[in-house]
Formats: C-alpha cells, structure tokens, sequence
C-alpha cells in the first residue's frame, strides 16, 4: 500500500470511529437512505441560511460499515469547512459536488476526487475500485440529492 492510500485509509477510519456532524433536531427535514445490500443506513439533513439560499451544515445519523459512516462524516467536513470559509453551498453548487463525487466513485478508479475540491473526503476515491463498496460511499450523498429534489420539487 503506497503512503497516499495508507492515509487515506486512515482518513476512512478516522471519520469511522469519530464522526462529525451527527445529531438530527426535531422537525428537520430528513431523508433517509438505505443499502439493502449490506443493511447499511442514513438519515440526513440540510441546515439552510435564515434566507433559505444556502446550506449551513449537514446533519446525519446512522449505522453502517466504515465507508459509509466516514463518507457521511466527510460530507458533514466539508459542508461546515466550506460554510466557515464563507462559500456555503447553494443547491446547485452541492448538486455539482454530489454529481462530481457519482462520476468519480463509478469511475473504477480512472477519475480520482479532486482534494482541492473535496478536502479530506478525496480519500474516497480508492473506493470506486469495489463496485459492492460504491453504494456504501454514495449513501449519504444520495441522501442529500433527494433532500435538494424534493425542496425544487
């Protein structure tokens, strides 16, 4: 194993074993995703901008193998890293992002995740090379896309 995925393994493992962004409130909007394959589950929320144009965090809980619950993690990193910068996601902007991360995990290993772009959940590139893994990386993601579908619906 070279030294990158030694790290990213560790990423994985450490969002596993500590992660953030857990902790749904009463009344949030919430979408909850399951793998039937490997019984893995999440419910997730988008927080959103008192002007409703942006998303402040995210929010999930769930129980699952360690893909999925570092991938959850991560996106809950990300959201709040890049909220605190002051380029909290517009839903288009998150779209991209969840659009970008389906291409790259169905790529088999032949688009990596840009880390300028996805911080530390570029460590989930590695997981596109086990399609059984995809949908346990995908998961939270999915989540969020059906929580912007149902607010543009």
């Amino acid at each position: 194993m070279s030294g990158l995925e030694s790290l990213y393994q560790q990423i994985i493992v450490d969002h596993a074993k500590h992660p953030h962004g857990v902790g749904l409130t009463a009344g949030e909007e919430t979408s909850h995703q399951l793998n039937p394959t490997c019984g893995d589950e999440i419910t997730l929320a988008l927080r959103w901008s008192a002007d409703g144009e942006h998303i402040e965090s995210v929010a999930w809980e769930g129980a699952g193998c360690s893909i999925s619950q570092a991938s959850a993690s991560l996106l809950a990193t990300l959201a709040a890293e890049d909220a605190a910068a002051g380029d909290a996601w517009t839903p288009a902007q998150l779209q991209s992002l969840i659009d970008e991360f389906r291409e790259a995990l169905r790529s088999r290993g032949a688009t990596p995740l840009d880390e300028e772009r996805f911080g530390d959940a570029a460590a989930l590139s590695g997981v596109s090379k086990f399609v059984a893994r995809v949908k346990c990386a995908m998961l939270a993601w999915v989540a969020a896309e059906d929580l912007l579908q149902r607010r543009a619906g």
